[in-house]
């Protein structure tokens, strides 16, 4: 789900982007259509930094694997919000457990990160020229985080037109889709190629292990993260052979 459609009127956009398997497939997503891309990440006090140095090597690989891309994909910007991490004491930006909390969310939710993000995105946008901003959030298979639905960043979108006066516009493309089919998006995106990339490049574990490859990429293999990108890697090859 799109929270509003604005492909075919914007010439460019901004792409919420990790280093992950989801805003790697967001990013070859925004690529396919939009002749103008860049690219936005943030330190904000993640336990680990694999993932920040992923990032440079997947969009390395992205303009060498996939050339018709390369004069699409302009600069990538990273924003320090380190100070937004450190009052959060999560299970994300400090050593502590991955469990279920009394609230109901597992301890790696990061309140009010993904609103955080967008507006410091949007902030950037206004100055580089995109009012379309693309994320991978979901609402189809996650941990339950709030800040990931579909609601959330309907709202969030409107709030950003108001406060900039600009008609910013919020594209989840993963929104209702499982993880298997964010692989299969992977695979109309980019075919075998993409799909590689994200299993070879790419990262998601909690933890930030990257000492065991497994078909489905590198990882722990047990915190949530892993398992949910397993399961749906499983899931997608299954309806490949299936036909």
């Amino acid at each position: 789900m799109m929270l509003a459609q604005s492909s075919v009127e914007a010439d460019g956009a901004l792409v919420l982007f990790s280093g992950g398997q989801d805003s790697t497939v967001c990013l070859a997503y925004a690529l396919d259509r939009f002749p103008r891309v860049e690219t936005v990440g943030f330190d904000y006090g993640q336990r680990h930094g694999i993932e920040l140095d992923c990032r440079k090597r997947v969009r390395e690989e992205i303009v060498r694997r996939f050339p018709q891309w390369e004069d699409r994909l302009g600069p990538d910007h990273m924003l320090d919000l380190r100070s937004f991490g450190a009052i959060g004491e999560t299970a994300l930006t400090s050593n502590a457990e991955i469990v279920m909390l009394e609230s109901g969310l597992p301890s790696s939710f990061v309140p009010g990160r993904n609103l955080a993000f967008f507006v410091y995105a949007a902030a950037l946008g206004y100055r580089r020229g995109f009012n379309v901003l693309v994320g991978g959030m979901c609402e189809t298979d996650y941990s339950g985080y709030p800040d990931c639905r579909d609601a959330t960043l309907r709202a969030l979108q409107e709030a950003i037109r108001l406060g900039t006066n600009i008609d910013f516009v919020i594209e989840t493309p993963l929104m209702s889709r499982s993880k298997a089919q964010t692989w299969g998006l992977a695979h109309d995106l980019g075919g075998d190629a993409l799909v590689t990339l994200i299993v070879e490049r790419t990262h998601t574990c909690y933890k930030g292990a990257r000492g065991t490859r497994y078909d489905w990429g590198y990882g722990c293999g047990e915190c949530p993260a892993c398992e949910l990108r397993a399961k749906g890697y499983w899931e997608w090859v299954a309806m490949r052979e299936s036909g």
